[in-house]
């Protein structure tokens, strides 16, 4: 029997009462320990993480120099309050940003996470245009089958039907705008060539533009290659050269959320530098690969244009919470998440990482592209798509009038992985507008992954997916 949504692993891992309100359905087993890409429950069981929590852990656990680093930290400064006092590993982390980001970035601001980042994205933006003396410029576009955070103003900004759906009718709407996804095997048209499915949607977004007022646009904001809501989506060649040239015209911003996809996880230090056409935006947000899971971390990086606007009128970020920073030439932030996420460069840069993602993920690609398609695979037929690059991959697969009795393919796989030894993330939705169809399994392993983990990886998956085809299919 399949296992239900109320308990994943059909009883293979034994759970606790808990006085937590978890984000699931059903209660998640307890991790006790972990090292690199293996993590071991409660129950002794061992798993191997092949999606990084969330595109998060990009070491795995435990890597020595990151752990020394905390703690050279604690017996330094634990705490200081951003608004009294900066420190150093903020200091040097701030201005490695800058330095590595072949002069896109002048300043940065750091945050506790993705979603605060992506609102520090839209505040910044907002105040940029008011120290410039364009007040007028108040509305926001972005994509349908976005995602940018979970806060009230990036729940505003992205278009995820199902997590917007609770708050619907208190997300703004009179600021935030949006456009068609960039999801080229959805939605371009048969007769449609790459060059003009790119065209008709910086026509549409240069439409969107003029009906709301040109002068009134703060910017344009994607995710240069989308997460979780769509699987790994990268846009169409040329994409975000056309955006831009919009932005351009218009006098507005160019944004990009790179909290997923950026700091390495695409085989280069930002997504856009392999995945957009090279153009580097006016304003992004990075996060999860910035602190690997060691750390609550994210940060906001401007071009030389936003820190002029600032800084030659207030010359502050009127922005912050306790543990996030204001922006200088440098920035500052939380000492200990600073230093970890410090580290967590360093060990990426010294040990080559970026380039061993490309290849061990150009290696999984090859491994679920045989497993997956291959001419005896029994889910070939229902395979959709298997894109991506660097370290982020994803495989959607379609089914037609298949009954999965209540359950959906993507979370059958999850739970059937989890109970196999293999964490992988599985999300619905991404096929459509409405968010009423399609199922994905995202990957997004470590990026110091080795060639034996990632086959691993692919025979559990491979194996789990033929599992719940076999149940309910195949017969």
């Amino acid at each position: 029997m399949a296992p239900s949504m109320d308990n994943p692993t059909n009883g293979a891992v034994e759970t606790k009462p808990t006085s937590i309100l978890h984000r699931t359905p059903w209660q998640p087993p307890v991790a006790v320990s972990a090292e690199g890409s293996h993590i071991r429950l409660q129950d002794g069981t061992n798993l191997i993480d092949g999606v990084g929590g969330a595109a998060v852990s990009c070491l795995g656990n435990s890597h020595p120099t990151v752990m020394q680093a905390i703690k050279d930290q604690v017996d330094k400064v634990s705490y200081v309050y951003n608004m009294q006092l900066s420190n150093e590993p903020a200091e040097a982390l701030a201005k490695k940003l800058v330095d590595t980001s072949r002069g896109a970035f002048a300043l940065c601001g750091f945050a506790s996470g993705g979603s605060e980042a992506m609102e520090g994205v839209i505040k910044l933006a907002r105040q940029y245009f008011f120290e410039t003396n364009q007040p007028q410029r108040t509305n926001f576009i972005a994509r349908q089958l976005s995602f940018h955070g979970n806060t009230l103003g990036t729940l505003s900004l992205a278009y995820h039907p199902t997590r917007r759906a609770p708050y619907a009718d208190i997300l703004d709407d009179k600021h935030f705008h949006h456009v068609s996804p960039a999801y080229a095997k959805r939605f371009q048209k048969p007769e449609e060539t790459v060059e003009q499915y790119v065209e008709r949607l910086r026509q549409e977004l240069e439409d969107k533009f003029i009906a709301l007022g040109p002068d009134t646009v703060i910017g344009f904001v994607a995710e240069t290659v989308v997460g979780a809501t769509t699987g790994v989506v990268p846009a169409p060649k040329g994409y975000f050269k056309a955006m831009k040239s919009v932005c351009d015209k218009y006098g507005a911003l160019f944004i990009l959320d790179e909290v997923m996809s950026g700091m390495g996880r695409m085989g280069t230090l930002h997504a856009w530098e392999s995945f957009g056409d090279g153009v580097a935006p006016d304003i992004q947000a990075v996060a999860k690969g910035l602190g690997g899971g060691y750390a609550s971390i994210g940060a906001v990086l401007m071009s030389q244009r936003i820190a002029d606007g600032i800084r030659d009128k207030s010359g502050l970020w009127k922005h912050g919470h306790t543990y996030q920073a204001s922006f200088t030439e440098t920035g500052f932030a939380h000492p200990l998440a600073c230093a970890a996420s410090l580290a967590v460069q360093e060990v990426i840069e010294k040990e080559n990482l970026l380039e061993n993602i490309r290849v061990q993920g150009d290696y999984l690609r090859s491994l679920l592209q045989e497993g997956l398609t291959g001419p005896n695979s029994p889910a070939s037929p229902y395979v959709f798509d298997i894109r991506g690059g660097g370290g982020f991959w994803a495989v959607e697969f379609e089914f037609n009038g298949v009954d999965f009795q209540g359950s959906s393919f993507a979370m059958l796989v999850q739970a059937r992985s989890l109970a196999n030894g293999l964490i992988v993330m599985g999300m619905v939705g991404g096929a459509n507008l409405e968010g009423t169809k399609g199922d994905h399994l995202i990957f997004a392993p470590a990026y110091n992954v080795t060639k034996e983990e990632v086959e691993k990886i692919a025979e559990i998956f491979v194996r789990s997916v033929n599992e719940i085809l076999k149940e309910y299919i195949v017969q």
